[in-house]
């Protein structure tokens, strides 16, 4: 048994505001540098990147010593009327091979354009997409996405269920997970005693190969689809019982402090307005400078939903690790942006001498991390994994910043630098 790491949702070059550079080459690149074992591939529903993966297996079939494992994986839109309400929901569709991948675009080909978009946009009631999909194989995963954002997920406030039975129904017993989103973690989502149903994940949502691994997941075992779906079939706290035996476990996840999610509080980014939920309780909902509906975030519906008090943990619950991704952790040590070349000088520097970014994040001697690069970088990763850090919470699509250092700090950090050379 041993531990790896894994993120299932990405996008490739041909999903919308996507970099041109998410190709197959530079999922495995960063993968490598991060430290991650099992890539989603993001959209196979598209024709051309369907085509581009299968010739990437061909290519690279013999070459499996040190390759990054890749799982077919691709996010649905589909936007439909139920319940008398416009359903704008997000979903996660894992598939076992290229033949339950085709059968499942020859399906909803049928029924969408799937060459327009790498996350195609369909008219489909999600239980019918999850109809579909479990009948072409019942080893298919299908996966609610990012399940609190406001606009495209299955509790979102602007367009979502109260629960995954409203959205699924008879197939709710099939769902055996859910993506937990940028915007909040497992402890935030503990506070619904019905999730403990489902296991909770995370993944980057990536549209770019530095974002890949920003939220992930550990599996503990035998590195297949076979045993990865097996290990989040029965990731649930209320299926811990029958989670021995199996080739592999769910671990836990990888997460953003969820404040820096960009919705995390409620707001109205163009006045400026953001707001806990007492503050959006207090103003009726309604922006304190225009006037209109703010947008209900991640805090807020969690609260309208939650069954249980804030830190009560559910028994069997898998842990999770919150980190900062390490070039946000350097740029804010140096004072300078993430893709500068100050940053990117000690990142390079830093992949050199350790095997990878969670290696570094998670594991590497903070002593040995500052020596070889600065201090302040090694002051930076202890106050992260102390949590020790000031974010002002992401609202109505706009991230939250987080600051590790002030910038008298690091002048401080500077000065006593320049004291211990002389």
């Amino acid at each position: 048994m041993h531990k790896f790491i894994a993120d299932f949702h990405i996008h490739s070059h041909y999903s919308r505001a996507v970099s041109k550079d998410m190709n197959i080459q530079e999922l495995d690149k960063w993968a490598k540098r991060k430290g991650i074992a099992v890539m989603g591939t993001g959209d196979f529903t598209h024709p051309e990147w369907i085509k581009e993966l299968k010739e990437f297996v061909l290519k690279n079939v013999t070459d499996t010593a040190n390759a990054t494992r890749f799982v077919l994986s691709v996010e649905i839109s589909s936007i439909y009327a139920k319940g008398g309400k416009v359903r704008k929901v997000h979903t996660i569709i894992l598939a076992p091979s290229f033949e339950a991948a085709q059968e499942i675009n020859k399906q909803l080909g049928w029924r969408g354009n799937l060459h327009s978009d790498g996350r195609p946009i369909l008219g489909l009631d999600v239980k019918e997409l999850a109809k579909i999909v479990f009948a072409t194989s019942d080893k298919c995963l299908v996966i609610p996405a990012h399940v609190w954002t406001p606009w495209f997920s299955v509790f979102g406030s602007k367009s979502g269920f109260n629960s995954l039975e409203e959205c699924f129904e008879e197939l709710t017993p099939q769902i055996y997970a859910i993506e937990t989103g940028l915007s909040s973690d497992p402890a935030m989502n503990w506070r619904v005693e019905k999730l403990d149903s489902v296991a909770l994940i995370s993944n980057s949502d990536s549209h770019s190969g530095r974002k890949i691994g920003r939220e992930a997941n550990i599996f503990d075992g035998e590195m297949s689809y076979a045993a990865i779906y097996e290990a989040i079939k029965y990731g649930a706290p209320a299926r811990a019982g029958e989670r021995s035996g199996k080739p592999a476990k769910l671990v836990g996840t990888i997460e953003f402090f969820p404040e820096e999610g960009k919705y995390h509080y409620d707001g109205h980014r163009a006045c400026g307005v953001s707001w806990q939920p007492t503050e959006t309780k207090a103003h009726q909902g309604k922006c304190s400078v225009c006037g209109k509906k703010v947008t209900v975030g991640v805090m807020s519906r969690v609260d309208d939903l939650a069954t249980r008090p804030l830190n009560e943990k559910p028994r069997e619950a898998l842990e999770f690790i919150s980190t900062v991704p390490l070039e946000e952790i350097i740029s804010s040590a140096l004072g300078v942006g993430p893709v500068s070349k100050a940053v990117q000088k000690e990142y390079n520097h830093l992949l050199e001498a350790f095997a990878n970014e969670f290696e570094i994040l998670l594991e590497a001697d903070i002593d040995r991390v500052s020596k070889e690069s600065l201090p302040i970088i090694g002051e930076g990763l202890r106050r992260v994994r102390e949590g020790k850090l000031h974010i002002k919470p992401g609202y109505d699509g706009e991230f939250g910043k987080v600051e590790i250092f002030t910038e008298e700090e690091r002048n401080n950090f500077k000065t006593r630098a320049v004291e211990q050379t002389v």
